[in-house]
């Protein structure tokens, strides 16, 4: 049986209905319904956070009934997208989910749109996969709300526009310390950070921030680099050489009954031989729990170009862009 405008205008209004009861509900937040004609946009949500809202909103399209799920896919089902709603949705000023809703069953499951979710099909056209494990409920509320942020691109330019005081000291002839405590025997990857600023000496250390990570099996070496993107990561040379000798004492060097000081082989020697190379790596293991790093960090290029990028924004007079 064909189904009726009606039955199409039922469905979606059920469907509507269904998201907003989930939302206020389960999520506990603000739902928005967009009356008018926004180009596929049902209706925005606004994160609540302490029981007030916190002007973070969300752009949400309904897509509601059986059709919608008729294309599974491993872990989800493909959503086809309109390249006119898809243009829209990417130019947004706020970040854009779609939601496929099943009114019967009361339930919804979510896709941002974004370039990382959206993929070209065998023929050209564009689809994203709306994932089984994107339930909308109450286990969304904190994904969506980093959503509510602003999207990756968005996010990634702000987090560097933070480091820029960083980066400013860099500039200015500071010294910036990366010091991490890595806890090598939980599967975790536990980790506590900290990120120190030192005079030229070494000396007048100021504390600019410290945090805690879980990093699972991701190697810290591989992993503390992205921590400070805009920067090269060194060893920091004082400490690292402190231990060094440290450790080759303890191997290389004893003393005779007389007293009489005995190398079996010279620091060069034995550093090159265990060492190599001076890829990253911690300084000192504390009790077979923990291994301990401190890095030193320098301007790389992106750090240069966004510090270049930064004294043109401070700037004023106008320049062409496309309309």
């Amino acid at each position: 049986m064909t189904k009726t405008i009606r039955d199409t205008a039922l469905q979606d209004r059920g469907g509507v209905a269904t998201v907003q009861q989930i939302v206020t509900r389960d999520i506990r937040w603000v739902f928005r319904e967009q009356t008018t004609d926004d180009f596929g946009i049902d209706a925005h949500l606004e994160v609540v956070e302490n029981d007030g809202v916190s002007g973070r909103l969300i752009a949400v399209q309904i897509k509601s009934g059986p059709s919608y799920f008729s294309e599974p896919h491993e872990g989800g089902w493909w959503f086809r997208l309109d390249s006119a709603d898809l243009g829209y949705w990417m130019d947004h000023s706020l970040p854009v989910i779609v939601v496929l809703c099943n009114p019967d069953l009361g339930i919804a499951y979510w896709q941002s749109v974004s370039e990382k979710t959206v993929v070209v099909g065998s023929r050209g056209g564009k689809k994203i996969l709306v994932p089984t494990a994107h339930r909308l409920g109450r286990e969304s509320r904190r994904e969506l709300a980093k959503i509510a942020e602003g999207s990756p691109y968005e996010l990634r330019l702000r987090a560097l526009r933070l480091a820029l005081p960083w980066m400013k000291l860099l500039q200015d002839g500071r010294r910036i310390l990366l010091e991490a405590d890595e806890w090598i025997n939980k599967t975790s990857g536990r980790g506590d950070i900290v990120i120190a600023s030192v005079d030229e000496d070494g000396e007048d250390r100021q504390e600019l921030g410290s945090w805690y990570i879980r990093a699972g099996l991701r190697p810290y070496e591989d992993l503390l680099p992205t921590l400070v993107p805009w920067a090269d990561l060194f060893l920091h040379e004082e400490t690292y050489d402190d231990a060094d000798r440290q450790e080759w004492e303890e191997s290389c060097v004893f003393y005779d009954g007389e007293g009489d000081r005995i190398v079996l082989e010279d620091y060069a020697e034995w550093r090159e031989r265990t060492l190599g190379e001076c890829a990253l790596r911690p300084y000192i293991n504390l009790a077979n729990e923990i291994d301990r790093w401190r890095l030193e960090l320098g301007l790389n290029d992106l750090g240069r170009s966004f510090l270049a990028v930064d004294r043109f924004a401070l700037g004023d007079g106008a320049f062409l862009s496309p309309r």
